[in-house]
């Protein structure tokens, strides 16, 4: 059988083949959070390869309390998603997704890592890269924000003074793990130190009781940080709402919004200020951009945050990001360099002065190194 051929006599690509890589890659030091340690990341690598020779990647990075887990993600794509994928033209990006929807409920870091790989394919393809696609570039660099979440706080102190002199002045604070005098005294210490050089942020993972939550980030607010997030579990959305009018400081919604549907509910009560981007939760890029628009739309700010994922992950944020029309508060997309042991990329996530800057290839711009991504795969799934 002749192989499809567009009018200008090109050939049709079609997806030939689906790898999935089960990685697992320690950190350089715990990280606690109100929700639990983490000490090591194990994330889904997915690799989409065409009959005429292109290739594709896309990450799933669950996390077990949050999302999902890293298996169920990639028995998504290798088990029920597999039969819908092979064969199809990868340019039909809409048509793909609408059916992975359709077969797999959930599994949304599967969906993401799919999405990612078809653009980056596409990409390749056109010549464009994936903010292109996305729309367009609005920004070349994005703003660099490092989680403080070390229960020994003097390793952190030596970090965040390493951080500061790669340019880094943004930190987030993460609280609600330890006691509440332990979260004053490194807010604190950080103020004494540094002043108003850098800008504070503060999240909770929703490590605070709703009854005691407005109490507390009172306290807080004497440090003026920039926002607190999430401070309550994601399924109190009155206790939310009532912190975000009662508290001056603005407030973010992360685990409570995680769909469109869920942007439109929350803008309507005004649950939160801002709403925390993540393609992971939202289940691709276009799913984010389409939260951020509601947001938007309703006066709400959005920010780029992440799970606990590698560099490969890092760079479709960062082109999610680059092409979201108004982002003010930057992104967290550091882990890759400031907190894997080493990173599955052939060149470093690109980081300089304290900003991401993001990539100008085609697709995603970045390659994967086989030899690290064989070293740390645990499962090779095709």
């Amino acid at each position: 059988m002749n192989e499809p051929i567009e009018a200008d006599g090109r050939q049709v690509h079609r997806i030939e083949k689906l790898s999935v890589h089960i990685v697992e890659i320690p950190a350089t030091a715990v990280h606690s959070h109100g929700t639990g340690d983490v000490s090591r990341i194990r994330s889904v690598i997915l690799k989409l390869e065409t009959d005429l020779g292109c290739t594709g990647w896309g990450e799933a990075s669950p996390w077990p309390v949050f999302t999902g887990t890293a298996e169920a993600n990639a028995a998504a794509l290798h088990i029920h998603l597999r039969p819908h994928i092979i064969g199809q033209d990868p340019r039909r990006i809409t048509r793909i997704m609408g059916i992975a929807d359709k077969v797999v409920v959930g599994c949304l870091e599967a969906k993401a890592a799919l999405e990612t790989a078809l653009f980056d394919i596409v990409g390749k393809l056109s010549g464009l890269s994936v903010s292109d696609l996305l729309g367009g570039k609005c920004r070349e660099r994005i703003p660099l924000s490092f989680s403080v979440a070390n229960p020994n706080f003097d390793e952190d102190l030596r970090d965040i003074e390493r951080l500061h002199g790669d340019g880094i002045r943004i930190f987030k604070i993460k609280t609600g793990f330890a006691s509440h005098a332990f979260d004053l005294k490194r807010l604190e210490q950080l103020r004494d130190i540094y002043g108003d050089g850098i800008g504070l942020r503060i999240d909770y993972n929703q490590g605070l009781p709703a009854f005691d939550a407005i109490r507390r980030l009172r306290d807080l607010e004497a440090f003026e940080p920039d926002f607190i997030e999430q401070p309550v579990k994601r399924h109190e959305w009155s206790a939310l709402a009532d912190i975000t009018r009662r508290i001056d400081t603005p407030i973010m919604a992360d685990e409570s919004v995680f769909s469109v549907r869920d942007a439109v509910a929350a803008a309507k009560i005004r649950l939160a200020d801002i709403f925390a981007l993540k393609i992971m939760k939202s289940g691709g890029m276009r799913q984010a951009m389409d939260i951020a628009s509601v947001a938007g739309t309703a006066g709400i700010e959005v920010y780029g945050g992440c799970m606990f994922e590698t560099g490969l992950a890092h760079v479709a944020g960062a082109h999610l990001l680059a092409s979201v029309p108004e982002l003010r508060l930057g992104c967290e997309f550091y882990m890759a360099n400031y907190y894997l042991t080493e990173d599955i990329l052939t060149k470093p996530f690109p980081v300089e002065d304290g900003q991401v800057r993001v990539p100008d290839g085609p697709g995603l711009g970045v390659d994967v190194d086989i030899e690290v991504l064989s070293r740390y795969r645990g499962e090779l799934l095709e």
